[in-house]
């Protein structure tokens, strides 16, 4: 590696150096506010688009948790993380002719949106003696170009994936609308939790409210402050993609 490119390179791990210990302190406080510790909240860092050198680099500060958008990319960069030392999940949208290629490589897949879907993780799951975790995404903002469930959709889909082998369900997962201001985002974030909650009351065979999953770079602290568990942070970590 030529003498340019370590200088770069060294200069993007201080870069995730100082971005990391920000974001924790931040989860840190917004966990005070709601009365939880630091660790009650999962700290998911989305990993698109970012080498592996540097993913690993954040594992090595004491990152615990990735999550890959993509599953050709998740592929091409699977041998090379440090998955000793972190978990890996699924958080992208997922095609059911591609649930063979992940199953088994990641403990959980975070966007499962309908009853097909659900089917073919069971499937495949099944047929390598596994049980997949699991969270039902979310539609909270009735967007049409975005993936997830209806609110009132949710209730059907998990009474069909209840009698499901082969997967687990953990709770829910939500990717609210691009909002203009913070009272904005908390009217879906407090939302999202209420139907957290509701469900969490009911008692149904292969599901359990563990996670709910919401808020990324620019909003994970009011997330937290709603009551999620898990955020999913990119650029906030990592700077601003590169897309290809």
């Amino acid at each position: 590696m030529t003498e340019k490119l370590l200088t770069e390179q060294a200069r993007r791990q201080e870069d995730v150096r100082a971005n990391y210990l920000e974001i924790t302190q931040r989860i840190a406080q917004a966990a005070g506010k709601t009365g939880r510790k630091p660790e009650d909240i999962t700290f998911l860092a989305a990993t698109k688009t970012v080498e592996p050198e540097i993913i690993n680099y954040a594992i090595s500060l004491g990152l615990k948790t990735i999550g890959e958008n993509r599953v050709q990319e998740m592929l091409s960069k699977y041998d090379a993380y440090d998955l000793e030392h972190a978990d890996l999940q699924f958080i992208g949208h997922l095609q059911k002719n591609k649930v063979r290629q992940i199953v088994g490589k990641v403990s959980m897949i975070q966007s499962v949106d309908s009853e097909k879907l659900a089917e073919e993780i069971s499937r495949q799951s099944t047929k390598n003696g596994l049980v997949t975790d699991v969270l039902v995404e979310v539609n909270i903002g009735r967007e049409e170009n975005k993936s997830g469930v209806l609110e009132e959709e949710i209730d059907e889909l998990l009474a069909k994936m209840a009698g499901l082998e082969g997967i687990r369900v953990k709770g829910l997962m939500s990717v609210p609308p691009v909002c203009g201001s913070k009272q904005e985002i908390f009217k879906y974030f407090d939302k999202m939790y209420k139907i957290f909650i509701d469900n969490s009351g009911k008692k149904m065979d292969n599901i359990s409210m563990d996670f709910l999953s919401m808020g990324m770079s620019d909003d994970y602290t009011e997330a937290i402050l709603s009551g999620a568990n898990m955020i999913r942070v990119g650029s906030a970590l990592f700077g601003a993609r590169i897309y290809r």
